[in-house]
């Protein structure tokens, strides 16, 4: 048996030395596979099909909140409770499914006053409620600080789960909504696009929830699918609320990093562009920008400037164990 892995000076490595990304792949490898398992590790949910399934797949997933990372401790709890819902709607809404049942787990530490988690289970079940996502029990454990740990089933019909990996060179990106500012609050109290993504279903090739940061979220779906991604930087649709940011940091910058957007990022075949918009118009008042295009550079994600210079995107975005980087720290010409 291999004993623990260390570095070139045999320093025991930390999660801090290899990052999120490479601690994912290390446990991916250790997980055994299944036949009923569709899609496991590295999408947005893992997607099962059970034997009499009557025709539906049902893709599991889930996401922790934790005090210090995720939101500080003066948040108020129904936000607390509306963002641990609100990211697994997200990635069951990436998958083109519709939600189902959740598990709530609960770390806390025993002087939490009880009003304080009235009020985180306020705002979860008020916003699992309005997409008729049923909270069906969890548990509760304490620790040193507040943690809420969401557990969520979705439904999709067989084989319609929308995958990151569906991209092909020469499909076009869109993203819904607005980018870039989630430091002012937005994070905390955003709409999760359950509605958009059961549509997009019909509509998408690939599909991933912006929690990452586009710039990450792109290179992800670019690396599922073995492809690339050139963006437009014009066409980045900038939220106000970035725009608001007086911290020297250019607010397309913003857009492209910060992430917790829980916007869908999408790629759409090209020749189905102008059917599409024409039904989006009908069906929401909500944006959907075209941003960009798949490439066929693999793993390659870059914003594109008018002037023709690009910038690399690679290390751009959110990691948890590693501070997150500036994404147009400097332009390359090609």
């Amino acid at each position: 048996m291999s004993g623990p892995a260390r570095d070139s000076v045999g320093r025991m490595e930390t999660l801090r030395d290899i990052g999120e990304l490479a601690a994912i792949e290390r446990i991916a490898r250790r997980l055994p596979g299944r036949r009923d398992v569709v899609v496991g590790v590295g999408d947005d949910c893992a997607v099962v099909r059970l034997s009499g399934g009557a025709g539906v797949d049902w893709v599991l997933t889930s996401d922790p909140v934790v005090q210090g990372t995720h939101f500080a401790a003066e948040t108020a709890p129904e936000d607390v409770g509306h963002k641990a819902v609100g990211r697994v709607l997200s990635d069951i809404a990436a998958m083109g499914a519709d939600p189902r049942w959740g598990l709530i787990d609960i770390v806390a530490p025993s002087a939490l006053p009880v009003a304080t988690l009235d009020g985180l289970y306020r705002g979860a079940v008020a916003l699992a409620g309005a997409h008729d996502f049923c909270i069906v029990g969890g548990d509760l454990s304490e620790g040193p600080a507040l943690e809420a740990h969401v557990f969520g089933v979705g439904a999709v019909p067989c084989g319609r789960a929308v995958l990151r990996s569906g991209a092909r060179p020469g499909d076009l990106l869109f993203v819904t909504g607005t980018l870039g500012g989630s430091a002012s609050g937005r994070h905390l109290r955003f709409e999760p696009r359950v509605k958009e993504g059961r549509w997009l279903r019909d509509w998408a090739g690939a599909m991933i929830d912006v929690s990452d940061g586009l710039a990450a979220d792109a290179r992800h779906l670019a690396t599922m699918s073995g492809a690339g991604c050139d963006l437009d930087a014009r066409a980045v649709p900038v939220s106000d609320a970035a725009r608001a940011l007086r911290d020297g940091v250019p607010p397309l910058d913003h857009a492209l990093r910060d992430g917790e957007d829980f916007e869908l990022l999408f790629a759409l075949a090209e020749e189905r562009e102008d059917e599409f918009m024409a039904a989006w118009r009908k069906a929401f008042d909500l944006p959907c920008t075209r941003i960009g295009i798949v490439t066929d550079r693999a793993g390659l994600v870059r914003c594109c400037f008018p002037d023709g210079a690009t910038v690399a995107l690679e290390g751009a975005g959110y990691a948890h164990f590693r501070q997150a980087s500036s994404a147009c720290a400097a332009k390359t010409t090609g």
